[in-house]
């Protein structure tokens, strides 16, 4: 694949977060029964960025937890001993009783992904409220799954990939378009 063209920089994506983070603020008043839960890999990091531009605003910090959504995958083929699926586990430090979830990623496509966290997030209690937050949402869906905020919306065709590199796993911040 080549790179057609970098859509987001590091200033694009740190204003987009910041965005992110006083709609969330906003929209359920406040942070009080708050909770961040990034899917991995790279959902993670901008849990953690969000988490730090709502204490920036708020004063006030919202628990963080990670989700593996490997076994909760719908497209997990037979097992077989030569092709077994990586599991990186969990670390969810909190109940999700009567919380408000908001999960959060890098990419929204399909919604497959959302779909499974849903899932293992319910496997760990019953959360008041699950909500999306999503850096790019590129359109295609195949579940009805929406995202509650969106850092940047970038319509695209199926055969193009949408790359979101995060300065904490991959050396750099950037959003770019592959075909």
């Amino acid at each position: 694949m080549k790179k057609k063209a970098v859509v987001m920089d590091a200033p694009a994506i740190r204003r987009a977060l910041r965005r992110i983070a006083h709609e969330i603020i906003e929209k359920n008043k406040g942070v009080d029964d708050v909770v961040l839960i990034g899917i991995r890999t790279r959902g993670i990091y901008i849990a953690r960025r969000l988490s730090e531009a709502i204490a920036q605003i708020e004063g006030t910090s919202v628990p963080i937890g990670e989700l593996d959504i490997t076994l909760y995958r719908d497209d997990l083929t037979i097992k077989t001993p030569d092709k077994e699926p990586e599991v990186k586990g969990s670390a969810v430090p909190f109940s999700v009783e009567k919380k408000r979830v908001i999960l959060a990623d890098d990419v929204l496509y399909t919604g497959r992904t959302v779909r499974a966290a849903m899932d293992a997030v319910i496997d760990l209690g019953r959360p008041e409220r699950i909500q999306l937050a999503v850096l790019i949402d590129r359109g295609h869906r195949e579940l009805p799954i929406r995202a509650d905020y969106v850092g940047k919306n970038i319509p695209t065709s199926r055969a193009e990939k949408i790359v979101v590199e995060m300065e904490e796993y991959d050396g750099v911040d950037q959003v770019s378009i592959y075909e």
